[in-house]
């Protein structure tokens, strides 16, 4: 797993020990973004951030701030190696929370909001949802989402959908605010 562009770039990151997180890999990585094209001078907020790895590269590519949201504790202190490996400690804060605690406590607004939950939870739909009830995206904001073929989102999403395109074991799917009816 590395940085694939940027001030960080090919810098190797750590990745979560064990099975039970899955790194993005780094073609879901390329193909994510190129399609939202431009991090530069955004906020970003990286939910199941796992080793953080989608978020170090929102900061390789300019970035101004990244909030990690995870609870797993190898999830935490991958992170904290990652960061220190690329010695970013003032550009980014973790949060050792459960999303939804997050979400509803959360008092900023994102340019951009990476989520990549576990697959087959049932999580996707529900994620959304706090995002969008509690106002968490800027005007024209981004939600950038890996998830499983099977996990369908609902079609109240559709008129956000910008971008969905199945890659095997992973489809992503961009919603953008600007597109979003209230």
């Amino acid at each position: 797993m590395r940085i694939i562009t940027g001030k960080f770039k090919k810098a190797n990151l750590f990745a979560v020990p064990g099975k039970t997180a899955r790194p993005t890999t780094d073609y879901i990585k390329e193909v994510i973004f190129s399609v939202i094209s431009s991090c530069s001078g955004k906020k970003i907020l990286d939910l199941y951030a796992g080793s953080g790895s989608l978020g170090f590269e929102a900061l390789s590519r300019n970035a101004v701030f990244v909030d990690f949201v995870d609870f797993s504790d190898k999830s935490i202190k991958t992170m904290k190696r990652n960061i220190e490996k690329l010695k970013c400690t003032s550009d980014c804060k973790i949060h050792r929370k459960k999303v939804n605690a997050y979400l509803n406590s959360c008092e900023k607004k994102f340019d951009l909001i990476f989520m990549d939950p576990p697959y087959n939870k049932d999580l996707v739909n529900t994620t959304i949802d706090k995002i969008v009830d509690n106002e968490l995206l800027t005007e024209n904001g981004y939600i950038v989402i890996e998830h499983s073929p099977r996990e369908k989102l609902i079609e109240k999403w559709d008129v956000m959908t910008t971008y969905n395109k199945n890659y095997g074991s992973s489809v992503i799917t961009v919603l953008a605010n600007e597109n979003l009816q209230t």
